[in-house]
């Protein structure tokens, strides 16, 4: 079995995969453009971020009642729980369902549904974080928040996502300010495409408590400095920065070098169904093309669990934590 981790980076939307979407088409009485979920797939080839956020929304609309967002999210922990995770905090867009006419109650009731039986169910807990598009306006960031207030109690915090170039996260700081008085963690997507300003900004404007990406941050030797101080949680996604040329190859991604320099790195799996991978897959193809350690392995593993936002139930947290300590690996595929 893969080591246990928690995902901390993972967009319930981007676990779509192309066997779901058709069958959640049919039910809806849709009709998707590809002749099969071949066909489908062979469109996951993408020249960035925006290449991918087309199809990404595009494929959205089989996703209309709460059965459909319950099977969605059903699907994810049945795969995440064979990929050694054991803790969850999931990513969901409601601007994008909103827009379609899809209600927040319809989202989020159907998302629960699936949360309320997965630690039963796949031994996985878990946790919403309701993201803003960042490229829509603060003004309908706030809207939203103020639509999810009925919800709130099923919901961790906030988070802001979708095409980061030319979209600042200082636009954010009053919904942000706002989430926050209402009790909501904050996380926010920063230094995949945009520059390490944008980490800066995330920090001091949105408060941001975890840095989702965030591999630019190299560029700062200043900013890779207090990240360290504060051990500021970076949730990296290396096979999905490769599918999005953030970086060229996985022999080139900064992970290794950012754990030597003593960051707080996890590894995540973005929109699995999109980048060819989820968190172990993530995991065993760094370890391969970066030569990670076990010891480094453990660090992921344990950091992942660190970052959470499991403040509520420390007995559950250490209770993964000793499950990474126990872990054992072997010399060959790191697996026991």
């Amino acid at each position: 079995m893969p080591i246990p981790q928690a995902e901390l980076h993972l967009h319930i939307e981007g676990t779509l995969e192309p066997e779901l979407a058709f069958a959640l088409a049919a039910r809806n009485g849709l009709v998707l453009p590809y002749a099969d979920a071949d066909e489908l797939r062979a469109a996951y080839r993408f020249e960035d971020l925006q290449s991918f956020l087309d199809l990404y929304y595009e494929l959205m609309a089989v996703l209309l009642t709460q059965d459909d967002f319950a099977d969605l999210a059903d699907a994810y922990f049945e795969r995440a729980a064979s990929q050694g995770v054991r803790h969850a905090e999931i990513f969901f867009d409601p601007q994008a369902h909103l827009a379609r006419g899809v209600s927040m109650e319809t989202v989020v009731g159907g998302l629960w549904r699936a949360l309320e039986t997965s630690e039963e169910r796949y031994g996985v807990s878990a946790q919403l974080i309701m993201c803003f598009l960042r490229d829509e306006s603060p003004e309908s960031a706030m809207a939203t928040l103020e639509a999810a207030r009925p919800h709130l109690g099923k919901i961790v915090g906030i988070g802001l996502d979708s095409a980061e170039v030319g979209n600042p996260p200082g636009r954010f700081a009053q919904v942000y300010a706002a989430a926050a008085k209402l009790g909501l963690r904050r996380v926010a997507h920063a230094g995949e495409e945009g520059p390490p300003e944008y980490i800066t900004s995330a920090l001091d404007d949105l408060g941001a408590e975890r840095i989702d990406h965030g591999l630019r941050c190299l560029e700062d030797p200043t900013l890779v400095a207090r990240l360290v101080r504060d051990q500021v949680p970076l949730t990296l996604c290396p096979l999905s920065n490769v599918r999005l040329r953030a970086v060229q190859s996985l022999e080139q991604h900064p992970l290794r070098r950012m754990l030597e320099a003593g960051l707080m790195c996890t590894v995540n799996s973005d929109d699995p169904a999109y980048f060819g991978g989820y968190i172990d897959d993530n995991l065993e193809q760094s370890r391969s093309a970066l030569d990670l350690s076990d010891d480094q392995v453990r660090e992921l593993a344990r950091n992942s669990f660190r970052a959470s936002f499991l403040e509520h139930d420390e007995e559950m947290r250490a209770r993964y934590l000793a499950q990474v300590e126990a872990y054992v690996f072997t010399s060959v595929s790191g697996r026991p």
